[in-house]
C-alpha cells in the first residue's frame, strides 16, 4: 500500500508539473496604423515591438512578466513615479552596438543635439515580413542600419519567437546582419543585446556614479536607496552582484522582488554565437546586456575582436530571454535545463 501511494503521489506531482509547463497561446497583431505588433498570452498583454519613425531603433516595450508585473522601465516613452531618468536611449529589449564604421547606434536618442547627430546611426524597420500566433508566436522583420544620410551600412533580418507558460515568459531572438558595404564593429562596451529593467529591480546602491561613453558624454546615476530596489545578478560562472560586469557567462540572471513576486529574469547565450560565452555589461542601476563583441574592453587589452565583414558577409546572433515570476528565483538547475535546451534548438529562423 505504500508503494502505491507513493506512487501516486509521484504521478500527481509529475501531472502538476506538466501542467504547470503546459504551453498557452500566443496572438501576435501587427497594427500598422501605430507601427507595433503586439504579442499577447491568452489574451493578456506579454509585450509590444515598436517601430516608429520617431525611435531611433525598434524595440520590444514594455514586457511584462506572467503575474502581470511590468519588468521593463518606463521612461521615456511610459514614464512612471520614481524612476530614474539616465540613459534615455534604453528602451526594452533592443540590440544595436555602440561603434560601427564609427557611427554610435546604441548611445542616439531624441535628446542628442542636431549638430552632434552625424556621429550617431539608426536602425529604421523596413517591413514586417512575417507575423504568426499558436503555442509560438513569431514576428520577422528587416531593417536598415543606416547614417544620418540614410546611407545603408548593415541589412538586418530578424525573427523574434514568443512562448508562454503559467509561470515563464520566453523570448528568443535571431538576428542576421549582412555587411551592405565593409563593416568594422570596434571593441567597445556598449552592445549588443539590452534590457533597461524596472526600478525595483535595479541593484541597491546609496552611492552616485558617473559614467562615460565613446565620444566622452558623461552620465550621472543618482543613488536609491529606497526599500523597493532589491536586485541582485548571478551568473552561470557563479558571479554576483556589481562583480558581473565585464565577465564571462552562458547566461546572466537578474533578480528581485516586484510586487508580491520574485522576478528572474534570465539572458542566454547560444553557443553558435561569436565571443562564446559573452561579456555581460550588467550595471547595477538597470542596464542588463549582452555584449560578445567589447573583448578589449572587458578584458583589460588581454583579448581583442574588433569584427569585421567584408561586403556582402553576414554574422548571426542569437539569444533567449526567459521571464519568470513566484515565491522564489529560478533555481540554478531550471536555468540551466533552459539553457540547453536553448543550445539545442533551433528555431524557427533555422527551420525555414
Amino acid at each position: 500500500m505504500k508503494k502505491i501511494l507513493l506512487f501516486i503521489s509521484i504521478f500527481g506531482t509529475l501531472i502538476s508539473l506538466a501542467y504547470a509547463q503546459k504551453k498557452q497561446a500566443i496572438s501576435v497583431l501587427q497594427d500598422q496604423v501605430h507601427q507595433e505588433v503586439v504579442v499577447q498570452v491568452d489574451g493578456l498583454p506579454f509585450t509590444a515591438f515598436i517601430y516608429s519613425k520617431n525611435l531611433e531603433k525598434p524595440t520590444l516595450f514594455p514586457i511584462i512578466a506572467a503575474n502581470g508585473e511590468t519588468i521593463t522601465r518606463g521612461f521615456p516613452l511610459a514614464p512612471r513615479a520614481k524612476e530614474p531618468t539616465d540613459h534615455p536611449h534604453h528602451i526594452g529589449l533592443w540590440m544595436n552596438y555602440e561603434s560601427v564604421n564609427d557611427l554610435d547606434f546604441w548611445n542616439n536618442s531624441s535628446v542628442i543635439a542636431p549638430a552632434k547627430k552625424s556621429k550617431y546611426g539608426w536602425i529604421k524597420t523596413t517591413a514586417i515580413t512575417e507575423t504568426k500566433s499558436g503555442e509560438t508566436g513569431v514576428i520577422k522583420y528587416t531593417a536598415d542600419w543606416s547614417d544620418i544620410r540614410q546611407h545603408v551600412i548593415l541589412k538586418e533580418h530578424s525573427t523574434l519567437e514568443f512562448a508562454a507558460t503559467a509561470a515563464y515568459r520566453i523570448i528568443d531572438r535571431t538576428t542576421t546582419l549582412t555587411a551592405a558595404e565593409p563593416v568594422s564593429f570596434t571593441d567597445v562596451k556598449d552592445g549588443l543585446l539590452g534590457l533597461r529593467v524596472a526600478h525595483e529591480l535595479e541593484l541597491p546602491s546609496k552611492e552616485e556614479r558617473k559614467f562615460t561613453d565613446a565620444h566622452g558624454e558623461v552620465t550621472t546615476v543618482k543613488g536609491n536607496d529606497d526599500q523597493t530596489v532589491t536586485g541582485n545578478y548571478l551568473t552561470s560562472e557563479n558571479k554576483q552582484g556589481d562583480s558581473v560586469w565585464g565577465t564571462r557567462g552562458k547566461w546572466c540572471m537578474l533578480y528581485g522582488q516586484k510586487g508580491k513576486d520574485t522576478m528572474s529574469i534570465v539572458m542566454i547565450d547560444h553557443p553558435d554565437n561569436i565571443g562564446y560565452p559573452t561579456y555581460w555589461h550588467a550595471r547595477g542601476y538597470g542596464l542588463f546586456a549582452a555584449n560578445p563583441l567589447g573583448q578589449k574592453v572587458f578584458s583589460n587589452g588581454a583579448e581583442a575582436l574588433n569584427l569585421q565583414l567584408e561586403t556582402g558577409k553576414s554574422i548571426t546572433f542569437r539569444y533567449r530571454v526567459v521571464i519568470a515570476s513566484g515565491k522564489e528565483r529560478l533555481s540554478n538547475n531550471e536555468i540551466n535545463k533552459l539553457t540547453h535546451a536553448f543550445a539545442a534548438s533551433e528555431g524557427v529562423a533555422k527551420k525555414r
